[in-house]
């Protein structure tokens, strides 16, 4: 019990000190202080990939994963940023000695770029008086420099060496909760802008270099380790794409869409996934004129490329969904050093920056369901084979040109037990799974009536569980393409062939149940408009009842109309909308559950063995038992017609029984009804 308490306590000190740091930074920097405090004071928990020297501040999700960019990770501790170890102690108590930005570098394992910065005679500067901040290139980072790059900066000292120093430096301090999220600073070369980003999950970067150690304080500014050389920013995105020969195809059709003032714009960070002439060619010639040719499909489709934010790879530590402009997506990750879209490696250049934003190449053009016909969105969806029938049906016009048309496509698990023959009835019945006219399912409202091109209507039923035309219920998320929207349901639907009569009369196995209604006097019930769920019980079911008890309810048409009212519910309930206990209403009075089990519907405990026979005026289930009306006591929590009568007549009674001594042996008698 204790260390219950114990555990309950930390949490809530854990909680209570992440939620008070302010900015992302401060978070996980916090997280990671709270994670290395058995280790002694000041102390951080770092994760570090296995087989680089890659290392992050993490928060608690990555922390219980124990990977980044799915690689796997082991705990180290270190000392947290400006704290260092005193022999003989635990952790780290004492705080760091302030001493100038020159050699607070070698402090922090930046020497390469201490030792340029002597070589470019920038250390008198960073030594003397004043206040900076130096985004500091780690050793690792020098080192990864191409060699031709280096040996230029390197070469020429005074000159190249200094400036790209200048442009790590600005001209006052700042620490990690000033880098706000998209900010510009003017750096110390040329008053160039230094491009600012500090994410969610608690990285900062600056020109998507990533800080790998922050805010160690100078005596004259403070010190950011970086892990990459950053380099000075001057073209916008669109001027990016129009200097790459290989974003050829790119260009012309931003330039045909009309985008180009938006990737000019300097209002707006954003990330630009450049499709590469590559990625154009893989695409069918059919598929590529279509859009290209389309003003709106092609802005749909440029627009899925662009994500509403500059998003930095370094960034990118786990898979998150960001939206585009276009307004649906993408699912961004990484697998190691590659990033992924959708879960491929198709980025093969990534980090080229832009003043408004950043760029990555990517080889496979990311097509959004806006941009497709249907036929393109059912290709490669949980409802192919539908798609497949529809075409051989000879039905692919309406998925393929600009016709604004609904399709409702079974999900392919509808055909795990075989896919049917075309034939003249198939294809009919394939018409009647196209609506004319573009709908999204979130306007549907129950009772609509919807027109297929087939010449049936089809109507829409609301459940609390459920959305469903027909007998068919929506089983995924609409896909909307350019003209149409593919509905995907759990099943083939079946337009009502006639009412429950007509219905019943069509098959053999009701012959004795068309009978009994008949001599009920149902038959004007079931012919007339209304909303009726039928569990017709099969000749099978009436010849299991004992002859006897079959032949008295056949002679008392009183008794057998109340036993056949109870087979009949007030409401259309088709199977696919039971997901859990429906209690319906008879017409009897009685209730009827109906539940799903293993995928079938059952009533009152009974299987149905064939469900969704559809009607004008209902849907009939097929059932191999004939229900038994509960008795009287247990008609559910609703009394009957005559029950209420007397509630009614009993409270009128009463009050005026208080008043007429002539009314009240009537009220006497009415009470003892009652009690009876």
């Amino acid at each position: 019990m204790n260390r219950i308490v114990l555990l309950a306590l930390v949490l809530t000190l854990l909680a209570t000190l992440v939620t008070t740091a302010r900015y992302p930074y401060q978070q996980v920097l916090q997280h990671s202080r709270i994670r290395g405090r058995l280790h002694g004071p000041n102390v951080c928990a770092v994760q570090k990939i296995i087989g680089s020297n890659k290392q992050y501040y993490t928060n608690c999700k990555q922390w219980y994963q124990r990977k980044i960019c799915g690689k796997s990770t082991i705990i180290t501790y270190e000392c947290c940023p400006g704290y260092e170890k005193v022999p003989g102690e635990k952790g780290c108590p004492a705080a760091l000695p302030l001493s100038n930005i020159y050699e607070t570098l070698g402090v922090v394992e930046a020497a390469t770029t201490q030792i340029y910065s002597e070589k470019a005679n920038l250390k008198p500067e960073i030594e003397g008086p004043g206040s900076f901040t130096i985004f500091a290139p780690s050793n690792e980072a020098w080192k990864a420099l191409p060699a031709e790059i280096l040996d230029a900066l390197v070469s020429n000292v005074n000159i190249e060496l200094l400036n790209a120093l200048r442009y790590h430096m600005v001209d006052r301090r700042l620490l990690t909760d000033e880098l706000k999220h998209g900010i510009t600073i003017p750096s110390m070369y040329q008053n160039l802008d230094i491009h600012v980003h500090h994410y969610p999950n608690g990285i900062v970067t600056v020109n998507c270099a990533r800080l790998i150690k922050a805010d160690h304080h100078a005596t004259n500014g403070v010190v950011h380790v970086i892990d990459k050389v950053i380099t000075a920013i001057t073209n916008n995105i669109a001027q990016v794409v129009d200097t790459e020969d290989s974003l050829e195809t790119l260009r012309a059709a931003i330039a045909a869409s009309g985008l180009i003032d938006m990737l000019e714009s300097e209002d707006k960070q954003y990330t630009l996934l450049a499709p590469t002439n590559e990625a154009f060619e893989k695409v069918s010639p059919e598929t590529l004129n279509r859009i290209l040719g389309d003003p709106e499909a092609l802005k749909d489709l440029l627009n899925h490329h662009l994500l509403n934010n500059a998003q930095c790879s370094e960034a990118i530590i786990a898979g998150s969904s960001i939206e585009t402009v276009e307004g649906t997506p993408v699912e961004v990750s990484c697998h190691g050093d590659e990033l992924t879209l959708n879960g491929k490696a198709i980025i093969s250049k990534k980090d080229i920056l832009a003043t408004n934003g950043v760029v990555h190449f990517v080889d496979e053009l990311l097509i959004p369901d806006a941009a497709k016909t249907l036929s393109e969105l059912g290709k490669d969806s949980v409802a192919s084979t539908a798609i497949d029938l529809f075409n051989q049906a000879g039905l692919g016009s309406h998925l393929a040109v600009n016709e604004r048309v609904t399709v409702i496509a079974p999900h392919n698990n509808a055909f795990k037990d075989g896919v049917p023959n075309i034939d003249k009835d198939m294809t009919n019945l394939l018409q009647n799974h196209i609506i004319k006219d573009q709908l999204s399912s979130k306007y549907l409202y129950h009772g609509q009536v919807l027109e297929t091109v087939g010449g049936k209507t089809l109507r829409v039923f609301v459940y609390r569980n459920a959305l469903c035309i027909e007998n068919s219920c929506i089983d995924a998320h609409d896909k909307k393409g350019r003209y149409g929207t593919m509905f995907i349901v759990d099943k083939l639907l079946t337009p009502p062939s006639g009412n429950v009569m007509d219905v019943l009369k069509a098959d053999n196995r009701f012959s004795l149940l068309v009978t009994a209604i008949q001599s009920a006097g149902l038959t004007e019930t079931l012919n007339r408009e209304g909303t009726f769920t039928v569990f017709a019980p099969t000749d099978e079911a009436f010849r299991a009842l004992p002859r006897a008890e079959l032949n008295r309810l056949l002679g008392n048409a009183k008794e057998l109309s109340n036993l056949l009212k109870y087979h009949i519910g007030d409401e259309i309930l088709v199977s696919g909308s039971v997901s859990q206990l429906v209690r319906l209403k008879s017409l009897q009075g009685g209730k009827l559950e109906a539940i799903s089990k293993n995928s079938t519907l059952h009533v009152n405990k009974h299987r149905v063995s064939e469900a969704d026979l559809m009607a004008t005026n209902g849907v009939v289930h097929a059932i191999n038992t004939v229900l038994q009306p509960p008795k009287s006591q247990e008609r559910g929590d609703e009394l009957s017609d005559s029950g209420l009568d007397i509630l009614r007549q009993a409270a009128a009674y009463s009050k005026i029984s208080q008043r007429s001594a002539r009314l009240a042996p009537a009220y006497s008698r009415l009470m003892s009804r009652m009690k009876q």
